[in-house]
């Protein structure tokens, strides 16, 4: 047993350095790809080669061209213009949603873990209330009392994952917590309001930024579903899901129309995936949560 002891510390040792390079590659990976998405939607009026709203009656269901690299949908549209701003559209609902809910979330995430008893109560039954609601019946909920459109959308994501954001961040609040730095922060005089911001918030975010990046994969395909019953982002702003909404009529005739957006999402939902993988793998790179 003794002689067994050292082999398996020089083993676990040994694997660290594979762990952390595997998640920085990952990291860099998907903060890379992520990156030029988000460049290219930013871009979007200038790298765009044709008006994604303009009808051409010459140009319908055109194949790919030169002209039209990603080929022309029912009303003559380019595809590729339409994939970029609906990349846009797509992003910023995802993006602007998930934010939103972490700036509601960490405070109230920090209030119940650090304080507990009836402030934990208080808030933990109030998330409860919005957690046991399926997600998209929360969402058509939400767009049936405010209307259709990308802002009542990012709403309505902002608040479908608040629940899961605050009870990360009480959970990791309760954790921290605990710790001695803590304890001698309160014994010195500090404040709960310094405690708070100075110890605990920034001890306590690793798993709520990690979190967030995963929900912002699911909260790109859950704004990409709206937009597909039509209960999202209105024509005729583009959506990669208002767009294969659209393609499916010609799906068989005019395949592009469909398998360019699909791709799109794809794409863009494997790179948060990847960037949420990387930096739990960062903040955890003893593997301890595997």
């Amino acid at each position: 047993m003794t002689a067994q002891a050292p082999l398996v510390a020089a083993t676990a040792v040994s694997h660290r350095p594979a762990k952390r390079r595997t998640s920085t590659r990952l990291l860099i990976s998907g903060a890379i790809v992520l990156g030029v998405l988000v460049l290219i939607a930013i871009a979007a009026p200038l790298i765009a080669p044709h008006d994604p709203e303009s009808v051409v009656v010459d140009e319908v269901l055109g194949a790919p061209s030169l002209a039209h690299p990603f080929g022309s949908d029912a009303l003559g549209r380019d595809v590729l213009s339409r994939v970029i701003y609906g990349l846009r559209t797509s992003l910023a609902v995802s993006i602007s949603a998930v934010l939103a809910s972490m700036i509601i979330a960490v405070p109230l995430g920090l209030l119940a873990g650090y304080f507990g008893r009836w402030v934990d109560t208080a808030i933990s039954r109030v998330l409860d209330m919005i957690l046991v609601l399926p997600a998209m019946l929360l969402a058509i909920t939400f767009i049936a009392i405010l209307g259709p459109g990308s802002v009542v959308a990012a709403i309505a994501i902002a608040v479908i994952y608040l629940p899961i954001l605050a009870r990360v961040m009480r959970t990791s609040a309760l954790i921290v917590t605990r710790n001695d730095y803590v304890a001698g922060a309160r014994a010195r005089g500090s404040s709960h309001f310094r405690v708070l911001i100075g110890h605990i918030a920034p001890n306590a975010l690793g798993p709520v930024i990690v979190q967030a990046s995963v929900l912002a994969a699911f909260a790109l395909q859950l704004e990409a579903g709206l937009s597909f019953l039509g209960l999202g982002t209105q024509p005729p702003t583009p959506s990669l899901g208002g767009m294969l909404s659209d393609g499916r009529d010609v799906l068989l005739q005019a395949p592009w129309v469909e398998i360019f957006p699909g791709l799109a999402i794809v794409v863009a939902v494997l790179c948060f995936t990847l960037l949420g993988e990387g930096l739990r793998r960062s903040f955890d790179p003893e593997g301890v949560a595997e």
